[in-house]
C-alpha cells in the first residue's frame, strides 16, 4: 500500500473507476454484437484495473464489486455462446492467452464456471485446475479477492453428494479438497498483510486485515454447506486440515477470527464429538489471542445444545464433555499466566453455565467451578476491576437463576468464599441479588443454620460499610433495600417453637450490626414476625397444660424484650413504644399477665423519659389508650395502676384539646362491652366531666386570648361519647346530662362571641340526625332515646 493521504486514494480509485467503466462500455458493444475477439479484449483491460496497488482494501472492495458485476453479464455471454455453438474447451484455452495474469485468471474462473455448468469435463478436474492457476498471485490483496471470486462462482458447482455435478463415490473428498486448498491459501496470503510495510502502520493493517476477513472466513462456511461431510470425515479430515493451518499460521488475529468460525458454522453434535480436538489446538495458540473467548462461544453453543433436548445430554455423559472442559481452562489459564482476572471469571462462568445445563443435578461440579475461581483470585484481595466483579455476580447469579432455591445455593461450600472478593457496592449488589431471588420464588428459610449462612452472604445490607459509603447512598435506594430486608425477615417460619428461637435469635445477631440507622428498619419486622408465630404457638397450645404452654412463648418475649432495648441507641423512643406496646398485646393475648404488665411498664418508661415532642406525646397516649382498652388479662389492682397512669398523662397533655380528648378516651378504659369485669360506669362519667371541664376551660382560655370563644367542636366530640356509653347502657349516663350538653352547645352556637365553624356545624347537625334517627327505630330504642329534646339549629 502507497498510503499518500485519502484525497489521493480517492483519486485513484476514481482514476480505477472511470477506466473500467470505459472498458466495460465497449465490452458490452463486443458482446451486444456478438464479438467475441474484443469481449475479451476489452473485458481483460477492464479487469487491468484490479492490478493496482494503491488502495486500501476498503476502496478495493468498492472496485472489485464493480469489476464482479461486470464479469456476471460476461458469463451469462459466455453461457450463451456455447449455445450457440462455440466449444467451450476452446473458450477455456482462448482466455489463458490474456496478456496480464490477473485479468487471465479472472477470466479463466469466469469461462471456467460456465465449463463446469456444460458438464463436458468433470467439476473436479476444473475445479482443481483453476485452484492450482491462482497460486500465480500472490499479491496479499490481489491474491484474496481474486480466491474470493473463486470461491463464490464455484460454490453452487461443487462435485457434493446430491448435486447435478457429482462425480464418483469419492466426490465429497473432492468438492472438500478443493474448499480446504483455497481457504489455506487465502489464509495464507491473509496473514501475510500483517509483515508487509512499515512497523509503524501496524494498527493500520490490522485495521485492514479486519475488514477482510470474512473473505477467508466465507471458505468454512462453504465447507460447513457440503452435505457430503459426515461425523467421520468431518473428524478424520476437515477438523484436522483447517486446525492445521489455524495453528501453523501463527498469527493472533487469524487463529481468534478462525476459531471462532468454526465453533459458529460446523453442527454442534460435530462440536462434541470433536471436543478433545477442539481444546487440544487451543494451548498452541499465540498468547496474544483472546482464547477466553473463543472457549467461551464454544461452552454457549453446547449449553444451547444442551439446552434444545434432554434426549442429546447422553453423548455429553459419553465424551466427559465437563472434564475435558475444564480441563482445557485450566491448561489455558495456566499457560496464559497475563490473562487478566476478568478473563478467568469470564471462562468459569461460562463451564458454569454448561454445567447447569448439561449435569443440574451436579452440585459438587458447580462447587467445583466456584472453589477454582477462588482458588485463582488467592491473595488477590477485593478485586477492584469493574468488568471482574461484574463476571463474579454474573457467576453467582447463575445458579440462583437454576436452582430457584436459595437453599441449594447454600450448600455450595465456595459460594461464600468468592463473595469476599467483591466490593463492597458489588457485595451489595450480589446481597439484593440473593434476596429478590428469596422474595421472588418466595423461599422458605426453615432453619437457624441457613439463617447464619444467608445473612453472612447478604451481609453488605445488613452493616454499615463505612461513612463515605452512606454518604454516597440515595436516600430512596437505601430505603428499598431495608424493604427488601424486611420482606425477606418475614420469609422466616419453622414450626418447631426451638428452632423458630434460634432462627430469631441469629437474626438478632446479624442486624445489631446494622447501625443506628438500619435498626428502625430491621427491628420491626422481626418483631412482628416473631408475634405471629407466638400467636400461631398460642392457638396450637390451648390444649395444653399450662406450664408448657406458657414456657415457650415466655422465652420468646425475652428476646423481643432485648431486641426492642437496641433501638434505645438510635434512639427512636416513638417505634420503641409502639413495639412495646405490640408486644403487650399479643402477650394479653397468649395469658401473660406479668409479661403483658413488663411491657406496659416499658412503654410508660419510655413515654416519660424520652417522649417530649407534643405532637409524639399525643399519639403515643393514643396508642397507649387504644391498647390498653384491648387487654383483658389484667387483674384489678393491675389494670388500675396502668388505667390510672394512661388518665394522669392524658390530662398533663401540653395543649387543652389534645388533654380534652385523651382524656375523654380514656373513658372507654372503663367499659368494654365483651368483658362483664370491665364495666364501671362512674368512673367513665367521671372521664367524660373532666372532659368537659377541660373544654370548657379551652373555651375560656380562647375568650381570653381572641375575643371569642372558639369552636364548639370539643363540646359535640364529647356529646357523641355520652351517645355513645348511653346506647351501651351505661347507667349514670342519662338523659339529663345528654339534654345539658346539648343545650349548652346550641347556646353556644347561638353565641355572638363563637367563632364560625362549618365543619362543627355539620358534624351538630349529623349528630342531632342520629338521635332522631334512633327515636325513629321505635321498640326499646326508640323509648330510650324519645326523651332527649333537640331542634336543628340554623346560624
Amino acid at each position: 500500500m502507497i498510503p499518500n493521504g485519502v484525497e489521493d486514494e480517492e483519486k485513484w480509485l476514481a482514476a480505477g473507476i472511470a477506466g473500467l467503466q470505459q472498458n466495460a462500455f465497449y465490452m458490452h458493444r463486443a458482446l451486444d454484437s456478438s464479438n467475441l475477439k474484443d469481449a475479451l479484449k476489452y473485458s481483460a483491460q477492464m479487469l487491468s484495473e484490479l492490478r493496482t496497488s494503491k488502495l486500501s482494501p476498503h476502496k478495493y472492495y468498492e472496485l472489485y464489486m464493480r469489476a464482479f458485476d461486470e464479469l456476471r453479464k460476461l458469463e451469462i455471454f459466455f453461457k450463451e455462446e456455447s449455445k450457440r455453438g462455440c466449444s467451450i474447451v476452446d473458450l477455456y484455452e482462448l482466455v489463458q492467452h490474456a496478456g496480464n495474469i490477473l485479468p487471465r485468471l479472472y477470466l479463466l474462473c469466469t469461462v471456467g464456471s460456465v465449463y463446469i455448468k456444460s458438464k463436458e469435463a468433470p467439476a473436479k478436474d476444473i475445479l482443481k485446475d483453476l485452484v492450482e492457476m491462482c497460486r500465480s498471485i500472490q499479491h496479499p490483496l490481489r491474491g484474496l479477492f481474486l480466491r474470493s471470486y473463486l470461491s463464490q462462482v464455484s460454490r453452487d458447482k461443487l462435485p457434493d453428494i446430491g448435486s447435478e455435478y457429482e462425480g464418483d463415490a469419492d466426490t465429497a473428498m473432492d468438492a472438500v479438497e478443493f474448499v480446504l486448498q483455497n481457504f489455506t491459501e487465502m489464509n495464507k496470503l491473509w496473514v501475510r498483510m500483517q509483515h508487509q510495510g512499515p512497523a509503524r502502520e501496524k494498527e493500520k493493517r490490522e485495521k485492514e486485515r479486519s475488514e477482510l476477513r470474512d473473505l477467508v472466513g466465507k471458505n468454512l462456511h462453504v465447507l460447513s454447506q457440503i452435505e457430503g461431510i459426515d461425523l467421520d470425515l468431518y473428524k478424520d479430515m476437515v477438523l484436522p486440515r483447517v486446525l492445521e493451518q489455524v495453528v501453523n499460521c501463527k498469527d493472533e488475529i487469524a487463529q481468534g477470527y478462525l476459531m471462532d468460525c468454526i465453533i459458529q458454522v460446523f453442527p454442534d453434535e460435530y462440536h462434541l464429538q470433536t471436543l478433545e480436538t477442539l481444546l487440544d489446538a487451543c494451548p498452541q495458540f499465540q498468547p496474544s489471542v483472546d482464547i477466553k473467548t473463543v472457549l467461551a462461544r464454544l461452552m454457549e453453543r453446547l449449553s444451547n445444545y444442551a439446552a434444545l433436548s434432554a434426549e442429546v445430554l447422553p453423548e455429553f455423559f459419553q465424551v466427559e464433555a465437563f472434564t475435558k472442559l475444564n480441563n482445557a481452562i485450566g491448561k489455558v489459564i495456566e499457560t496464559q499466566e497475563d490473562m487478566p482476572i476478568a478473563g478467568v471469571v469470564t471462562l468459569y462462568a461460562s463451564l458454569l453455565t454448561f454445567t447447569l445445563h448439561v449435569h443440574p443435578d451436579r452440585l459438587d461440579y458447580v462447587d467445583q467451578i466456584l472453589g477454582a475461581c477462588v482458588q485463582k483470585l488467592s491473595g488477590k484481595g477485593k478485586l477492584k476491576d469493574n468488568k471482574a466483579t461484574k463476571q463474579i455476580v454474573a457467576l453467582l447469579s447463575a445458579p440462583l437463576g437454576k436452582y430457584k432455591d436459595i437453599d441449594t445455593v447454600l450448600k455450595l461450600s465456595n459460594y461464600p468464599h468468592l463473595m469476599e472478593y467483591l466490593d463492597d457496592a458489588t457485595s451489595k449488589v450480589m446481597a439484593n441479588v440473593l434476596v429478590q431471588n428469596i422474595l421472588k420464588n418466595k423461599t422458605c428459610i426453615s432453619t437457624a443454620e441457613k439463617v447464619e449462612a444467608l445473612f453472612e452472604l447478604m451481609k453488605a445490607l445488613i452493616r454499615d460499610l463505612g461513612e463515605d459509603v452512606n454518604d454516597e447512598l440515595d436516600e430512596d435506594d437505601f430505603k428499598e433495600e431495608q424493604n427488601s430486608v424486611a420482606r425477606l425477615i418475614q420469609m422466616l417460619h419453622n414450626d418447631d417453637p426451638e428452632e423458630m428461637l434460634k432462627m430469631i435469635c441469629a437474626v438478632h445477631k446479624h442486624i445489631l450490626t446494622g447501625g443506628p440507622k438500619r435498626l428502625p428498619c430491621t427491628i420491626p419486622p422481626l418483631i412482628f414476625n416473631s408475634l405471629k408465630f407466638v400467636r400461631q404457638l398460642h392457638s396450637h397450645d390451648e390444649n395444653a397444660p399450662e406450664d408448657e404452654a406458657s414456657a415457650m412463648p415466655e422465652k420468646f418475649f425475652q428476646i423481643l424484650n432485648q431486641i426492642i432495648e437496641a433501638l434505645s441507641i438510635v434512639p427512636v423512643p416513638e417505634l420503641a413504644l409502639k413495639l412495646y406496646l405490640e408486644c403487650a398485646e399479643a402477650a394479653n393475648d397468649s395469658g401473660l399477665e406479668p409479661v403483658a404488665y413488663e411491657f406496659f411498664t416499658q412503654a410508660y418508661m419510655l413515654y416519660e423519659e424520652e417522649i417530649s415532642d407534643s405532637k409524639a406525646q399525643v399519639t403515643a397516649i393514643h396508642l397507649i389508650i387504644g391498647t390498653l382498652q384491648r387487654t383483658h388479662i389484667f387483674g384489678v389492682e393491675n389494670r388500675d395502676t396502668l388505667t390510672h397512669k394512661a388518665t394522669g398523662y392524658s390530662a398533663k397533655l401540653l395543649k387543652k384539646p389534645d388533654q380534652c380528648r385523651a382524656v375523654y378516651a380514656c373513658s372507654h378504659l372503663f367499659w368494654v362491652d365483651d368483658q362483664d369485669n370491665i364495666k364501671d360506669g362512674e368512673r367513665v362519667l367521671l372521664c367524660l366531666k373532666r372532659a368537659l371541664r377541660i373544654a370548657n376551660a379551652a373555651q375560656q382560655m380562647s375568650t381570653a386570648t381572641r375575643g371569642s370563644s372558639g369552636s364548639v367542636l370539643l363540646f359535640i366530640e364529647i356529646l357523641n361519647k355520652y351517645l355513645y356509653f348511653f346506647e351501651k347502657g351505661v347507667s349514670q349516663i342519662n338523659v339529663a346530662s345528654i339534654q345539658s350538653l346539648i343545650e349548652l352547645i346550641t347556646t353556644e352556637m347561638q353565641s355572638e362571641n363563637t367563632t364560625a365553624d362549618p365543619a362543627a356545624d355539620t358534624y351538630f347537625a349529623s349528630t342531632l340526625r342520629y338521635i332522631q334517627f334512633q327515636k325513629d327505630k321505635g321498640g326499646a330504642v326508640g323509648e330510650k332515646f324519645e326523651p332527649i329534646r333537640h331542634q336543628v339549629i340554623i346560624k
